[in-house]
């Protein structure tokens, strides 16, 4: 059984055996933790990745900083919920259990940060280049663990990286979290030997350094050989914020662009309210009607069912709580949810594979990015393993130094390229796109 005195040590990595205190100055460890990412240029960059749909002129289609803002906001809630829980049944506050909130709301925050550009295709463009695309040609270069972190590349591997890795310059531990909110960031606690559809929770550069965390909060190990871990009971609330936000706010994205009707988002969004109480659909129907902007009653509704879902996520949580803290608890929380609830996600699930993720605009940015995130994979790889050549010299000097590999081996270069090209905005890959290619150079006619 895990323990929430070990859970929540508020100790920093790269920073052990100093600035231990739960307080410090008017913050807690963990709010710290908060203010560092949000204060990142890692963090800012994600106002120019896609979540979903092309970035356009409107600002209110979600981008990857708006959308974490709003997965902190629900995580905040569903950890204050955990910590009133707790407190009450323990009748005791050892003065961590009342920072949880703040615990899930930075890692919420961290979440994404490790994604590349291009919305969701970003991960599969990067795992193709080398399992079907001109990367092939390194397997035999590789370990056969360090081949799989290639081919299997994610997004919640590379924010653990990100966040812990000292990239060259920079100080050991990388952003200094506290290892609960890191745990809090690792959804897949396993190597990508253990992975199961090319989801996993680190590469094998961070290993050691996970096994390190996970150890000093009494994590359970459920295997050594490939590694793996119980999940970190916080990363469940983490995952649950996560997936009600992006769910449903994909269907209002759709709405605003006119991928869905009006009528037809209406009816997605009331099918969560078929099982309330009559007295509860009038109230739903009277505010309802005494708004006329169709905008703001799907925005009603959408607030309403987040609110619903959380609270459902987080009885879940508590339903489920002892096969939680003995690391045996199996999948994830908003698949535990009442049936009438997992019926009507159900209908978004479906309608968002068939009308949303599969929309021509969606499809095309996506297209764009396995072209664009391969091409740059294939210059820059070539380019750090090859590196005698004048326009190969070239080329490396684009890469700025703390992408430098730090050890002269083949997985560290071509580590440092996915760190360089996973970390860029989805203008700045299309700009060096076109440089490279020669594409609409200034000053420059071609033809």
């Amino acid at each position: 059984m895990m323990k929430w005195e070990k859970l929540l040590l508020p100790v920093r990595l790269g920073l052990e055996g100093v600035d231990k205190s739960v307080g410090h100055e008017d913050r807690n460890q963990f709010q710290r933790d908060y203010d560092r990412i949000i204060f990142s240029s890692a963090f800012r960059r994600m106002q120019s990745k896609t979540q979903v749909f092309p970035l356009p002129q409107q600002v209110f289609v979600h981008n990857r900083l708006t959308h974490s803002l709003e997965v902190a906001s629900v995580g905040r809630s569903l950890g204050y919920r955990l910590s009133e829980k707790l407190m009450k049944e323990k009748n005791t506050d050892n003065g961590l259990l009342c920072h949880i909130d703040s615990v899930v709301s930075a890692a919420c925050l961290a979440h994404d940060m490790g994604n590349p550009p291009f919305g969701h295709s970003g991960e599969s463009a990067i795992s193709n280049f080398f399992q079907h695309g001109y990367g092939k040609i390194f397997e035999n270069d590789l370990l056969e663990a360090q081949w799989k972190d290639f081919i299997s590349f994610d997004g919640n591997a590379n924010v653990f990286r990100l966040l812990t890795h000292a990239f060259k310059g920079k100080r050991d531990g990388g952003f200094a979290l506290t290892y609960a909110t890191l745990a809090s960031i690792v959804k897949y606690p396993f190597e990508s030997s253990a992975a199961t559809k090319q989801k996993m929770g680190f590469f094998q550069s961070e290993k050691e350094m996970w096994q390190k965390i996970a150890g000093e909060l009494q994590v359970p190990v459920i295997s050594q050989a490939p590694v793996r871990y119980s999940r970190f009971p916080l990363t469940l609330l983490v995952e649950a914020a996560d997936d009600i936000c992006y769910q449903v706010m994909d269907v209002e994205d759709a709405f605003k662009l006119g991928i869905l009707s009006f009528d037809e988002t209406r009816a997605l969004f009331l099918a969560f309210h078929e099982n309330e109480d009559a007295a509860f659909r009038r109230e739903v129907g009277k505010t309802l009607a005494s708004v006329s902007d169709p905008n703001e009653q799907i925005s009603y509704l959408r607030a309403g069912i987040i609110g619903k879902l959380a609270s459902a996520c987080f009885d879940a949580f508590e339903k489920n709580y002892d096969e939680i803290m003995t690391g045996s608890f199996e999948g994830s929380l908003l698949k535990n949810i009442s049936p009438e609830l997992k019926a009507a996600m159900g209908k978004v699930q479906q309608l968002s594979v068939s009308r949303i993720y599969s929309h021509r605009s969606v499809v095309e940015i996506e297209i764009a990015g396995y072209k664009i995130i391969g091409t740059l994979m294939e210059v820059f790889c070539d380019a750090i393993l090859n590196p005698g050549s004048d326009l190969h010299r070239k080329i490396n000097a684009l890469m700025p130094a703390q992408f430098c590999p730090l050890k002269n081996s083949n997985y560290a270069k071509i580590q440092s390229v996915v760190d360089f090209i996973s970390g860029m905005t989805d203008n700045y890959a299309l700009d060096l796109y076109r440089k490279i290619k020669g594409i609409n150079l200034p000053g420059i006619q071609l033809g």
